[in-house]
């Protein structure tokens, strides 16, 4: 069935709801969980040179929050028995930065959330999701 499973998330209440599907199919299947958490980078501005936050202050706190959604998510995979490592990367593309990872682990199975948006904010804010299911190479599994 599945070998590795990405599991990526941002800390949202239903990216918490995909958790419990990921590490259910990993129980079921035998399956290692691979979770990662995409970070922002810093948003330069080429208009100011003034900046609201300083870039290292920025970095720390992307990375304290990426590295605390991880952690959340490890801890529910040892209490469930699951094998589970995980990681935080940056990227501008969120989607992106799911599917490299899920080659560069080798993962057949990606479970992620979806913020079901609809309408115009769906238009204008796109859907990392619907960028991952549209680019991926191997099966996605969508929880909302």
């Amino acid at each position: 069935m599945y070998q590795r499973i990405l599991f990526p998330t941002d800390g949202s209440v239903i990216s918490i709801k995909a958790l419990q599907q990921a590490l259910d199919l990993a129980r079921l299947a035998g399956a290692e969980l691979q979770v990662l958490s995409v970070k922002e980078p810093y948003p330069y501005s080429a208009l100011s040179e003034v900046q609201p936050v300083a870039p290292q202050a920025y970095f720390d706190a992307t990375e304290r929050l990426a590295s605390a959604h991880v952690k959340a998510a490890l801890a529910a995979a040892a209490a469930a028995g699951v094998k589970a490592s995980g990681a935080t990367v940056e990227a501008v593309h969120a989607w992106e930065a799911i599917l490299d990872h899920a080659k560069e682990t080798a993962c057949d199975l990606v479970v992620m959330a979806s913020h079901g948006r609809r309408g115009i904010s769906a238009l204008l804010l796109g859907s990392e999701t619907q960028k991952v299911l549209t680019h991926s190479t191997i099966p996605v599994l969508v929880v909302r």
